[in-house]
């Protein structure tokens, strides 16, 4: 199993770091939190542009440091904490060193390829991560999953779906795994056509029909993106090849995916579409801990049902099995290209089905090299996004 040798610190209380607390992600893990304040010492709250929500946390939660990512809040950020003891500062640099500062877990929850720096400063002290930013590992999954071995840190899954696979997956017996399935609700679109999917709006496209989200998860669980970059995760977290993982449509959202064995047997992990679930899951590890999502009531369910994605109609998944096939830097390529493609969907500048044109566009024009250090890395990211922005920008010049 690709996780790195387990740990089983049980010191309480558990000193934690909530990078991107102000996210979807973040805000739940800070509800977890806030409900059992012996349980937990916390070293440090980061937020990009949501400052106002950035103090609420930090007057609620008492961190010893808090940072925001744009520099422009600082001053703000300064004299809203003014008093408190609370350590402060901004910029990117401040973000990467609140990840290095000693606490016992870090909720990795910054959303895209921005979070890749500050997880692997967290990586490099040897902490116990619980990774909410699957981009980290679409991005540079052999260099973190090796600095992971390295020094000894825990990556403990935080998406549903890994963390669903985590709960059921023996590791003593990879051998005897056929495949993992990862479930899908299918999104917003699922049942529509590709004309249909070419008119969606913004607001339609962020409206899940299961999950709360932020807009750039909910447009990429939408074009399904999402799954593809959850496929790529799963291969680093689990150590399975791309023909082990399949992708399975359950619209209800009650299973969180299965790990098949070759004996017949299927395990599932069941629960209500809460990340509260997980999250709790993550943050408590090994011992469960409580949460406050809805149980379950199986007498009440009418029906789960099960489909295979339509890979005509959602592109992104034939996109992320072939660059995971091709390996290198090519799945830095596509998670560039999709951020770019995103933020002008959501920026009104694309139509939804621009998103998997513009990022097949950009693969082939790049081509592809050898996965290498992280300057390699941070450097393919930022051309990939700089081509990606450039053919949004001619689709703008073409109406």
């Amino acid at each position: 199993m690709a996780l790195s040798e387990q740990k089983a610190d049980l010191a309480m209380p558990r000193r934690v770091t909530i990078l991107g607390s102000t996210g979807s992600v973040g805000c739940n893990t800070v509800d977890i939190v806030r409900r059992d304040p012996a349980a937990y010492q916390v070293e440090a709250l980061t937020a990009n542009n949501n400052v106002e929500l950035l103090i609420e946390q930090a007057l609620l939660l008492k961190p010893r440091f808090v940072v925001a990512g744009v520099e422009a809040h600082y001053g703000r950020l300064k004299e809203a904490l003014a008093g408190t003891g609370i350590e402060v500062a901004a910029g990117r640099a401040a973000v990467i060193e609140a990840a290095a500062r000693p606490a016992d877990w870090v909720m990795a929850a910054i959303v895209g390829a921005a979070g890749l720096e500050p997880t692997l400063a967290a990586v490099r002290r040897g902490a116990m991560i619980g990774l909410a930013n699957k981009e980290t590992l679409v991005c540079a999954g052999e260099l973190v999953m090796a600095e992971v071995a390295r020094h000894r840190a825990v990556m403990l899954p935080v998406d549903s779906e890994h963390s669903a696979i985590f709960q059921v997956f023996d590791p003593t017996q990879i051998e005897s795994i056929e495949r993992i399935i990862l479930t899908a609700s299918g999104g917003p679109f699922r049942q529509r056509s590709f004309e249909e999917m070419r008119q969606m709006t913004p607001e339609q496209a962020v409206a899940h029909p299961n999950w709360r989200m932020g807009a750039k998860i909910s447009v990429d669980s939408a074009s399904m993106m999402n799954k593809g970059l959850e496929l790529i995760e799963a291969h680093h977290l689990f150590g399975l090849p791309e023909s082990q993982i399949d992708i399975l449509v359950h619209p209800q959202s009650v299973i969180h995916s299965m790990v098949a064995y070759r004996d017949g047997s299927v395990l599932a992990q069941l629960g209500s579409p809460d990340m509260r679930t997980p999250i709790a899951y993550a943050l408590g590890w090994p011992k469960r801990i409580s949460a406050p999502a809805d149980r379950l009531d199986f007498a009440k369910m009418r029906e789960l049902t099960f489909e295979s994605p339509d890979p005509v109609r959602f592109p992104a998944l034939r996109l992320a099995r072939a660059v995971l096939k091709a390996g290198g830097q090519a799945p830095t390529i596509l998670n560039a290209a999709n951020e770019v493609a995103v933020a002008a969907f959501l920026d009104h500048k694309i139509a939804f089905t621009d998103i998997a044109v513009i990022v097949e566009s950009v693969l082939e024009d790049m081509g592809n090299k050898p996965s290498g250090s992280l300057a390699e890395v941070l450097e393919t990211d930022l051309s990939a996004r700089q081509v990606a922005q450039r053919q949004v920008a001619a689709r703008l010049r073409n109406g």
